[in-house]
């Protein structure tokens, strides 16, 4: 994925995928709670890339579950307070397409947006699901959202059993822009701790909304069921973060507002 053009990830990405999200050697350990633990990776002195991993144990849902909830866009939609538009663009082939994703910063932070190759892939009793950055013409960077670079971005989730799992996610991310001190902070301490407890009650969910919503419509699982249009490889390139503006926000201060409670 770091050559010159795009490529659909093969076997050994995702076997490297996983040794990364199982690997703790390089990592510091930054906040472990019980059943959450996230881990950082030093960033470079004056890079705005940030690589976080975050795994949380899950008594209560199937890897089965945890999945179909990762990948159902419907759902996303209902349960994900960051988001503020998602939608797939197109397919590549039966476990890789493209899509838009854009969410929204802590305030006065501007909100972000990707557009990411994603791939996915059932590996034994473990599922992956990981993306990187692209660029397709018909998708430009907007005015007044910055565009984000997934460096590499991911989950892992293993199934512990009929109705428990652990979910890993892996993100190296560059914001574009120079964040203050406090974002990277908060994002290992609060931001993360508490997306992760947000899957886990959107799965709690999942069964129950699925069923008055569509419920045997699983294109990640039937690829038979996708009806998006394919897309050629040739309409897409590697979204490199250099040709995008850099935005400087390292002097903001955070915004002194209630928290969201949920």
């Amino acid at each position: 994925m770091s050559g010159h053009g795009v490529t659909i990830p093969d076997d050994r990405s995702f076997a490297s995928f996983k040794a990364e999200c199982l690997c703790e050697e390089g990592w510091s350990l930054t906040y472990n709670k019980p059943g959450i633990t996230v881990w950082v990776q030093a960033l470079e002195e004056g890079k705005s890339v940030h690589k976080i991993k975050c795994r949380m144990v899950c008594k209560d849902v199937s890897a089965e579950t945890m999945y179909d909830v990762l990948h159902d866009i419907e759902y996303r939609r209902k349960w994900d307070t960051y988001v503020t538009e998602t939608f797939d663009i197109g397919k590549l082939t039966v476990n890789a397409d493209v899509g838009y994703y854009s969410w929204k910063c802590p305030k006065p932070l501007r909100n972000r947006d990707v557009i990411t190759l994603r791939s996915w892939l059932p590996m034994g009793k473990d599922y992956i699901i990981m993306n990187y950055s692209v660029k397709h013409v018909k998708y430009p960077p907007k005015k007044d959202v910055v565009r984000a670079v997934s460096i590499l971005t991911g989950y892992m989730v293993q199934s512990q059993g009929p109705n428990s799992c652990t979910l890993t996610y892996l993100a190296q991310v560059d914001p574009r822009g120079s964040l203050p001190k406090w974002v990277v902070n908060k994002s290992s301490l609060y931001f993360a701790p508490k997306a992760m407890k947000k899957i886990n009650k959107a799965c709690v969910k999942y069964t129950e909304w699925k069923q008055k919503h569509n419920p045997g419509f699983k294109p990640w699982l039937y690829p038979e069921q996708n009806t998006l249009p394919s897309i050629p490889l040739s309409d897409l390139s590697i979204q490199r973060a250099e040709s995008l503006e850099n935005i400087d926000e390292s002097s903001l201060s955070e915004a002194q507002e209630r928290e969201d409670s949920d």
